[in-house]
């Protein structure tokens, strides 16, 4: 008797995944996205001309969210580099009249990587070293406060201090200003449930482009630019996706292993969430073949094969000898197959590529992961 976890078949078939079509890769499309950008960098280089770091770091955030930041990385790098200068590398005072633009700063600045202490919020703490009960007239302070304490680090206790605090005041607001402030109101109820540190970049930028379309500081030039670089860059993910989905049916794994997850969709979206820039169009392919691997070896050794099968598999994958698959079921010699053509593909390009031969380390982890 084998053992089964009576895993459901996939929602997307190999047909619709090879059915999805775009126009949003058309050259007209990258010739209005092109100068779009560069409308964009005009406003970039006249903010870093711009005393203001308020205005800076604004338009910064907005970029972020909507997900257009990458295409501006070295703008927006000299931008910080300014703020975080000219205050001295925050080495002396922290005396802050604004909470929304200490958080802003805070949170922004420390996202990149700069060293910003928490102590930057010294300015709203009591003779108690507690926050400010008069901070609750400053509503997207204490938002960007309450989101700013998710990149605490640890021993961090102001910023551990300051999560409880806006959360507390956060919760009162939606209760009570239901509807005077719409577009607030929609940014404070998603922070809440889903604080911008917990969430993938291109979920985030979807949902934020249809609540920025109601913003009373809306530009219109960056709402353009947003939706039409949000679809380019998903007509590319799907392009990702249909090589994977053609790779897959190929191993013959999810036809023929009725035990496995087939989740090559689940495996590919996991891929967007690490890197989703166009750019990186080859890692999304190749981590969504070695995510769908692994998942379909741990359905081998933690459902379906016996302690014998598994001992010879095992052996098998740390020679890394198609040789020693002779004495393999079938079942395990399609496993070994499509595991070492993949990794041994990968291998190939990257040393074409790098001139690194990746094999020793491949083989090592996957020894590791099945020990």
């Amino acid at each position: 008797m084998r053992r089964s976890a009576d895993y459901k078949p996939p929602i997307w078939s190999f047909e619709d995944i090879q059915s999805l079509k775009t126009d949003y890769l058309e050259e007209s499309f990258r010739r209005r996205i092109n100068k779009l950008k560069e409308d964009v960098m005009v406003i970039l280089e006249e903010k870093e001309m711009d005393k203001v770091p308020l205005q800076q770091l604004e338009l910064i955030d907005t970029l972020q969210r909507l997900g257009l930041s990458y295409h501006f990385e070295n703008e927006i790098n000299r931008i910080l580099e300014k703020v975080y200068t000219n205050n001295q590398g925050y080495s002396y005072g922290f005396e802050r009249e604004s909470l929304y633009m200490a958080a802003l700063e805070f949170g922004i600045l420390r996202q990149h990587g700069y060293r910003v202490p928490q102590e930057i919020f010294n300015s709203f703490l009591n003779e108690s070293g507690n926050f400010k009960a008069s901070l609750n007239k400053d509503c997207k302070g204490m938002l960007y406060l309450y989101e700013a304490s998710f990149l605490s680090l640890e021993g961090e206790s102001t910023l551990d201090a300051a999560r409880t605090f806006a959360r507390k005041y956060l919760s009162e607001y939606v209760k009570l200003n239901e509807g005077k402030n719409p577009y607030l109101s929609k940014l404070v109820e998603h922070a809440l449930e889903f604080p911008l540190r917990w969430g993938m970049p291109r979920m985030e930028a979807r949902w934020f482009i249809e609540v920025y379309q109601r913003s009373p500081d809306m530009n219109p030039l960056l709402l353009d630019l947003a939706k039409l670089d949000f679809n380019k860059v998903q007509a590319m993910h799907q392009e990702d996706l249909k090589h994977a989905s053609m790779w897959w049916k190929r191993t013959g794994l999810g036809q023929n292993l009725g035990f496995i997850r087939d989740r090559l969709m689940e495996n590919f979206l996991w891929t967007t969430g690490v890197l989703f820039q166009p750019q990186y169009g080859y890692f999304r392919r190749m981590a969504a073949q070695v995510v769908a691997l692994v998942t379909t070896i741990d359905d081998v050794y933690d459902v379906y094969g016996t302690l014998d099968e598994l001992e010879l598999f095992t052996d098998a994958i740390e020679r890394w000898d198609i040789n020693a698959t002779e004495q393999l079921p079938n079942y395990m010699k399609l496993c070994f197959f499509a595991l070492h053509n993949s990794m041994n593909q990968i291998a190939s390009d990257i040393f074409q590529e790098q001139g690194i031969n990746i094999v020793p380390y491949s083989k090592k982890a996957v020894s590791l992961h099945n020990s």
